[in-house]
């Protein structure tokens, strides 16, 4: 990548989206009956709308010269032939490799990795299987009716967004409970009414070391021996990891253990095993299916040209709004409420990958990288922050998420909630103006004086930008996509910026200050000499408190 060539292609980006006689949206689509058509993309039954967008032909031209002086094809090539590009870590990030059911080669830095991701998915199927089926039992020959996955991170953002997603898929008479806090209120609460003869957990930490996932994992450990005695261990606790004997200490079993490799970074994992819990919950068929939804957008990215790719277009719309319109955060509104954790879920996966201020050259980048990324499902949002989105201060590009069709709701509610996300949409785009909201006040029989002191608090400007993401309806296949659609556009826009998508040196230092303060925080009698008053002070108090 030439950084002068880059430079030069913003520049010219900024300089026609920040046009002072740029178009409004709305008078685009009115000079254009075919301006959706224009700027949408079909992939199968999934549709990217991004019409709604300050987008002409021009800033789409501009926008792929801009991924194309960044050698984002480049780039692409490279992720998907397994090199090392997760530069600090020396290491691929060959997640794809965990969806690839075509057969196709895939090598991590030069290693063929097809038949050991084969032989751990299958083990990990037959085990899910198992679960579900009742093959596989609790100590006292029961069923299990609960599984508990302890993780945090990537171990738990994935799978406890996913099996919500999905929990029409989830066998009945089996609940998912998911467990990530160290706050013991996490664990308590999780555990409340869950019988822990019946209860199958799942400890997710690759290092069997994470300071939350094991305190949580001791702590139903030593519930379950309390009630069930020691040898119950081995067929109430299963375990995803790499570290051998720290599992074989604990007593799990060597054939519950499950691993995955280096090469997959934590908020990639719900490809892996890490998506234990939820493949027990919709069965080896549809865990697969979730794969082949996100091997579908693999081969799509790969595929498509910049200007007809879908997830190519996210990340350079992203990059439209943050570095050129200078929108500092990003909105993602599922009209799905079974996607109510998928904001969450978006959040790590956004900004812990590009959070950065230092690029791949390790130099400080010269442009905003992350959005602040957040949400709520709607229709709910409509009713709290979406007075920001119409009528506040800060324009903020919205993703509606939303179905053509329910599963396993009613048909009439889903008409409702489509037609409000439509709406919502509309009303970004649209906005409506001092004198149409004088004359609806005054058709309504107001006074003309009030109408006018009333109608300036009823004004939308409009040209708010937002995108829709609509799709058949939520199966394993489709979240697949959609996780998979996110994180290319999360690797696009790592390549536009130059910064390392793959590494998260970030959330390094508070942890170790952790380990450090912990003892001082357990013993009340530990000096506090060296510390910073504000972090003395707070102990202190917290001490007397007690």
């Amino acid at each position: 990548m030439d950084a002068s060539t880059v430079a030069d292609a913003l520049s010219a980006l900024r300089a026609h989206a920040g046009r002072s006689d740029a178009p409004r949206v709305a008078d685009l689509f009115k000079a254009d009956p075919g301006r959706f058509a224009r700027f949408s993309v079909a992939f199968d039954d999934l549709l990217f709308d991004f019409s709604r967008h300050r987008v002409d032909a021009t800033t789409l031209r501009l926008l792929v010269a801009l991924a194309r002086a960044a050698d984002l094809e480049g780039r692409r090539a490279e992720l998907f032939s397994g090199a090392a590009v997760n530069g600090t870590e020396r290491r691929a990030a060959l997640h794809m490799a965990l969806r690839n059911l075509s057969g196709a080669p895939m090598r991590a830095q030069g290693e063929d990795v097809d038949a050991i991701v084969a032989a751990e998915r299958a083990r990990l199927l037959d085990f899910a299987q198992g679960v579900r089926e009742g093959a596989i039992r609790a100590a006292s020959g029961a069923r299990f009716t609960d599984v508990v996955n302890f993780g945090i991170g990537g171990s738990d953002l994935g799978p406890a967004m996913a099996a919500r997603a999905l929990s029409p898929f989830v066998a009945d008479g089996l609940k998912l409970h998911f467990v990530a806090n160290v706050d013991g209120a996490d664990i308590a609460d999780a555990l409340k009414g869950v019988a822990l003869e019946t209860t199958l957990f799942v400890v997710c930490s690759k290092t069997f070391t994470t300071l939350e996932t094991m305190t949580n994992a001791a702590s139903a450990r030593a519930r379950l021996v309390a009630a069930l005695g020691e040898a119950a261990v081995a067929d109430h606790f299963c375990a995803v990891s790499t570290q051998l004997d720290r599992v074989a200490a604990f007593g799990v079993r060597p054939d519950r253990v499950f691993g995955f490799w280096d090469w997959v970074g934590g908020r990639y994992s719900i490809w892996s095993a890490i998506g234990l819990s939820l493949a027990i919950g919709i069965g080896r068929d549809n865990f697969k299916d979730f794969l082949r939804g996100g091997e579908d957008v693999d081969r799509h990215f790969q595929e498509a040209p910049l200007e007809r790719n879908i997830p190519a277009l996210m990340g350079l719309i992203g990059v439209l709004c943050r570095n050129a319109l200078g929108f500092p955060t990003h909105a993602v509104i599922p009209y799905d409420q079974r996607l109510v954790r998928f904001p969450a879920y978006l959040q790590q996966l956004d900004m812990e990958s590009n959070g950065k201020s230092v690029g791949r050259d390790g130099r400080r980048v010269r442009l905003d990288t992350a959005p602040v990324v957040w949400g709520e499902p709607g229709t709910n949002g409509q009713h709290a922050f979406f007075q920001l989105l119409h009528q506040g201060t800060q324009i903020v590009p919205v993703d509606f998420l939303v179905a053509a069709r329910p599963i396993a709701a009613d048909e009439r509610h889903h008409e409702l909630l489509f037609a409000n996300c439509l709406a919502q949409a509309q009303a970004l785009t649209q906005g409506r103006g001092i004198e149409e909201v004088a004359r609806q006040l005054e058709a309504q029989g107001m006074a003309p004086q009030e109408a006018a002191m009333l109608a300036p608090h009823k004004v939308f400007e409009g040209d708010r930008p937002s995108s829709t993401l609509l799709y058949g309806s939520l199966t394993p296949r489709t979240l697949g996509r959609l996780i998979a659609l996110y994180e290319h556009k999360v690797f696009t826009q790592g390549v536009i910026w130059n910064v390392n998508t793959f590494d998260q040196w970030g959330v390094e230092l508070g942890k170790e200050l952790a380990v450090k303060l912990a003892p001082l925080v357990a013993d009340a009698d530990a000096p506090l000499d060296g510390l910073d008053s504000s972090t003395a002070g707070l102990i202190a108090a917290a001490r007397a408190r007690r």
